[in-house]
């Protein structure tokens, strides 16, 4: 049976998502935006800490951002991996020999024996090796001396290492002013600056071209920040490293929420004066909007200080005021939240904020104008990454997506029912679910059939190395295919084939109406009954892929492996009646999980009806349907059906498990012997006295043709 395995991709992916807040066991699930309406209304999601981080750092025009890494590390050696990432590193660029010997070097305990057995090698190599050495040996100042020697070169002569001997050329100072504890204010101060110096420099050298396989360039920034935070500068140390976060390095995001930590268990004095500074500011409000520190949905007590102190702190504060809207709102402070919003600017943040406090107010035409402004304001790719809410569900949060599917719920509630779905359609993945239950139940079918002849063309099938490796169809197709399923579920066969993704699937789709017309128009009934039963068999056998419900009652989405809970449809805020006749009117019949296999019992019921009771046929018709997994009372039903009305057959052990295909053939002449049943039945009581009739009567014929005939010969 074909399947799309988008279940597999499901589990795959859950298991690569870090840790969400809720607590339950098994995969998670999308979001969907129509369970709960008011909530999704009134809630703002918590913000993304990576994305805000990186707005607050600046761009470095010529700095290349980091990659992944591609190194190989070799784990089942005891070396340290950043050991045998910087060992890979360093032979890059040199012969064979100059590998073997700089491996040799390395090896060393002293920076003079570099210098003495490494005089064959170009002066860059030499010298940072002997610096390397000495640093690791614990000698900061001379190693110091060493990357200096190397950053003395001419350019064209130190193209390997010069941007290796800058970064650690500023470790090594900082080290010494570490070590010195004699030295005066002045001169440690001095080294510190020195320090700084060298890691700018590393960037800058990094950004001239010379080589930096360790993204060195990148790392001078969060070693920068260190410094600078130990001398008490906060703001450029959060400045630094959102910068470097915004680079792409892991290790500035990290450092960042370090720094939350630490501001967090400050006493509330100390903290205060250090939010009189805008970057602290910054970093506090991006932790708190985004939730950083939360486990499994539950704020951390010690917020609650942070948040106060913030909220204080800001007071009057223009500044950032769209993102200290959006904290307040999430405390419900709507009062300040409505306060901020004048000063917050035409962001997209500030009109999201903006509909959610109309409807607060219930002014949903000023929602609906505030929602269009948010949508039109938040670029395309802005993407908040993923968040898990507290129940369980997941949500990739790019903030234009979610207006529109905001803006969804209200243009239901309207009865623009076709703009509702290209909202959520708009996009695709995130809330396919809610797209495809408003494609299914709340659009008619020619609605939606309109939509996708005009915007979904077909694409190109799956390729068998595509299935082989579990790739998905792309949500075009999988529109298409539920258009498909529709299709054929309100009988408009001649239609229905063309949309489905899956070559082997309009085949059968075809086939499946075939039958089912056949069986509605033939005459001769064994014939119809067999059309009905084979109709059957597709539909039990591939009624998930033929007739399914994208959502609910089967959950195509999720080849049936799940269900989701679906809330009680009625009318109610942001529900219409009009919208509830529409999914009323869709609903499956029977509205049960797996529909489609008591569609598939239905037309066997059907096809036994046509069928000769004492026939093969009609018992295996019956023991085929008692297997196919609807319900215990309609296996009973047809079990029952059986044992009054069919005939005996030796397989009638294993009703509903082991059956024979119907002999439709043989059923032909059961019809005559059917019809002639009830008058049997009904003379059976006489018979003795029809037998000596038919004798009496017979040899009176007997007798007559006996005198005629000697009456002709006479």
């Amino acid at each position: 049976m074909y399947s799309r395995n988008w279940p597999r991709h499901l589990l795959a992916f859950s298991l690569c998502l870090p840790l969400g807040t809720a607590m339950a066991c098994g995969p998670d699930f999308p979001l969907r935006l129509l369970s709960d309406r008011a909530q999704t209304l009134g809630e703002l999601p918590e913000g993304s800490f990576q994305f805000e981080v990186n707005r607050l750092g600046k761009a470095i025009a010529g700095l290349k951002p980091a990659v992944e890494g591609t190194v190989n590390t070799d784990y089942s050696s005891d070396e340290d991996p950043h050991v045998q990432a910087r060992n890979l590193a360093e032979q890059q660029g040199l012969s064979d020999v100059q590998r073997a010997q700089v491996a040799q070097l390395r090896r060393l305990q002293s920076a003079q024996q570099v210098q003495a057995e490494g005089a064959g090698l170009p002066p860059e190599l030499s010298l940072y090796t002997a610096g390397a050495v000495a640093f690791n040996a614990g000698e900061p100042g001379v190693a110091a001396e060493y990357f200096r020697q190397v950053l003395a070169l001419p350019a064209d002569q130190r193209a390997l290492r010069s941007t290796w001997a800058a970064y650690s050329l500023g470790r090594a100072l900082f080290a010494v002013s570490q070590e010195a504890g004699d030295l005066d204010a002045a001169v440690h101060q001095d080294l510190l600056q020195q320090a700084r110096q060298a890691f700018v420099q590393a960037r800058q050298l990094s950004i001239d071209g010379f080589s930096d396989p360790l993204e060195l360039g990148i790392a001078s920034l969060g070693e920068e920040a260190r410094l600078v935070r130990q001398a008490g500068d906060w703001n450029s140390a959060i400045e630094l490293y959102a910068a470097q976060s915004r680079q792409g390095s892991p290790v500035g995001y990290s450092s960042l929420k370090q720094l939350v930590e630490e501001l967090n268990a400050m006493p509330e004095a100390q903290l205060s004066e250090l939010l009189k500074g805008k970057a602290v500011q910054h970093l506090v409000t991006a932790a708190l909007i985004s939730h950083v520190g939360w486990s499994y949905g539950e704020q951390p007590p010690a917020e609650q200080k942070m948040i106060k102190t913030l909220v204080r702190s800001t007071t009057g504060s223009l500044e950032n005021a769209d993102r200290l809207a959006a904290l307040n709102y999430q405390i419900g402070d709507y009062a300040s939240t409505k306060t901020l919003l004048e000063h917050a600017g035409d962001g997209g943040l500030a009109w999201w904020l903006r509909a959610k406090m109309a409807l607060r107010n219930g002014d949903k035409a000023a929602a609906v104008n505030a929602y269009a402004n948010a949508a039109k304001a938040f670029p395309q790719d802005e993407d908040w990454g993923y968040r898990g809410t507290s129940d369980g569900d997941y949500e990739t949060l790019k903030p234009g997506c979610r207006v529109d599917g905001e803006r969804a719920l209200l243009a239901l509630e309207r009865g623009d029912y076709l703009q509702a779905f290209e909202q959520l359609y708009r996009s695709q993945d995130l809330y396919w679910l809610d797209a495809a239950m408003v494609a299914e139940r709340v659009l008619t079918v020619d609605e939606l059939k309109q939509f996708v002849d005009q915007q979904v063309p077909a694409s190109a099938p799956l390729t068998q190395q595509e299935r082989d490796d579990y790739v998905p169809l792309s949500v075009a197709a999988r529109l298409r295919d539920l258009l498909g399923r529709r299709l054929l579920r309100e009988q408009r066969y001649d239609e229905a084939p063309q949309y489905f993704a899956d070559p082997l699937m309009q085949g059968l789709a075809r086939e499946y109406g075939r039958l089912r017309e056949a069986a509605e128009t033939g005459w001769w009934p064994s014939r119809r009954a067999e059309n009905y039963f084979n109709a059957a068999l597709i539909a039990r056998n591939n009624g998930m892929e033929l007739l399914g419900y994208e959502m609910a009652p089967d959950y195509t989405t999720f080849d049936g492996n799940f269900s989701l809970a679906t809330p009680e449809l009625k009318v109610g805020p942001l529900i219409s009646e009009a919208e509830v006749k529409r999914q009323q009117a869709s609903a499956a019949k029977p509205d049960e999980r797996f529909h489609y296999r008591y569609v598939a019992t239905g037309l066997a019921s059907q096809a036994a009806d046509l069928l000769p009771h004492s026939s093969q046929a009609f018992a295996a018709v019956l023991c085929a349907a008692a297997g196919w997994g609807t319900s215990l009372e309609e296996e009973k039903a047809f079990y029952q059906r059986y044992v009054k009305e069919g005939p005996y057959v030796d397989w009638a052990v294993n009703f509903g498990h082991q059956c024979p295909y119907p002999d439709f053939q043989s059923a032909d002449k059961r019809y005559v012997t059917q019809a002639l049943a009830p008058v049997r039945s009904a003379l059976r009581p006489y018979k003795l006295w029809l037998q000596i009739g038919a004798l009496l009567a017979f040899t009176g014929l007997g007798l007559w043709l006996i005198n005629r005939h000697k009456r002709k010969a006479r």
